[in-house]
């Protein structure tokens, strides 16, 4: 659905993005991540034909951005991180401003009208004026304008900023159920939620792309095995020479918590959660606590970040 290969898009003599290459498929949501400056929203802005590259290609839902510009913009939805409003307008207003402007024929306008206001719960505030709404409310009118006209690929540069908490989860419940119906790619600074929300993340760093994959794959390939977290109550040297005969550990890290607590943790080949909970018991150590630790997004977007800025 989204074919993007080689962006590249300078500003004067400083290259903000390069050779930003990556696919979308149908239905499919997308995770576009990356540190502030990272390149992410010139790379949004490209695609939805609000500027263009300096070179590479990039087809939308069959259409080429160059070739094809207001083909890519009827048929897609485009909130930008500033949402595009106009504040004297009322909300109702507002959105059939923007339905006009899509050309949407007049018997549908209300009808759409009244389903992206239901879909973002914004109902309520139907007939204020926009300058006087709340920033959380001023962020669901955005992307309310995204959703009109139904649109095949729906593009979402930080689609949750400024909300509360319970706004967040019903934003995310949204876009989660777009998933199928429309192609979406989401930008968000808030790692957790694109967690929960994308099947596959784009980590892009210093303008170019870092990491493609899903984020249970990208997790396999940074831990290259299992992380195993204990509890112990005993001598911290027996249990670290016990611990070293067991095949497949390759680093333990012990650190003392006090009344004579060990916080352990354990690197290992596979998992040996079983052979490290019988030799703490053959020690005749008390196990208080032991678990695998998984690897977050987090964990793989400050690895990657990391070792980008080393090298």
């Amino acid at each position: 659905m989204i074919h993007v290969e080689g962006l590249t898009r300078f500003y004067g003599e400083k290259r903000a993005i390069s050779d930003i290459t990556f696919h979308v498929n149908k239905g499919e949501i997308l995770g576009l991540l990356g540190p502030n400056a990272a390149g992410k929203t010139t790379t949004m802005r490209i695609l939805t034909c609000y500027m263009p590259p300096t070179s590479g290609k990039a087809v939308i839902g069959g259409y080429d951005i160059f070739e094809q510009s207001m083909d890519v913009r009827r048929i897609t939805g485009y909130l930008p991180e500033n949402p595009p409003l106009y504040t004297e307008f009322t909300v109702w207003d507002y959105l059939d401003f923007v339905a006009r402007i899509k050309g949407m024929p007049a018997d549908r306008r209300k009808k759409d009208i009244d389903s992206v206001i239901e879909k973002t719960s914004i109902g309520d505030v139907r007939h204020r004026i926009i300058a006087k709404l709340s920033k959380g409310y001023k962020q669901r009118v955005g992307l309310a304008q995204s959703l009109l006209n139904n649109p095949q690929i729906v593009i979402l540069d930080e689609p949750t900023v400024g909300l509360d908490p319970k706004q967040i989860i019903e934003i995310r419940e949204l876009i989660k159920n777009l998933r199928g119906e429309h192609t979406v790619i989401l930008s968000s600074h808030i790692l957790p939620e694109i967690e929960q929300t994308c099947e596959r993340v784009v980590i892009i760093n210093q303008g170019r792309v870092v990491a493609e994959d899903t984020p249970e794959n990208l997790t396999a390939r940074l831990s290259g095995g299992e992380r195993i977290l204990l509890t112990v109550a005993g001598d911290e040297l027996k249990w670290r020479q016990a611990a070293e005969k067991v095949e497949g550990i390759r680093q333990i890290e012990i650190v003392p918590a006090g009344e004579g607590l060990l916080n352990i943790k354990v690197e290992s080949a596979g998992d040996v959660r079983r052979e490290l909970a019988r030799l703490t018991v053959r020690q005749n150590m008390d196990l208080l606590e032991l678990r695998k630790e998984t690897f977050t997004l987090e964990d793989i977007f400050l690895h990657l970040i990391t070792k980008e800025e080393a090298a």
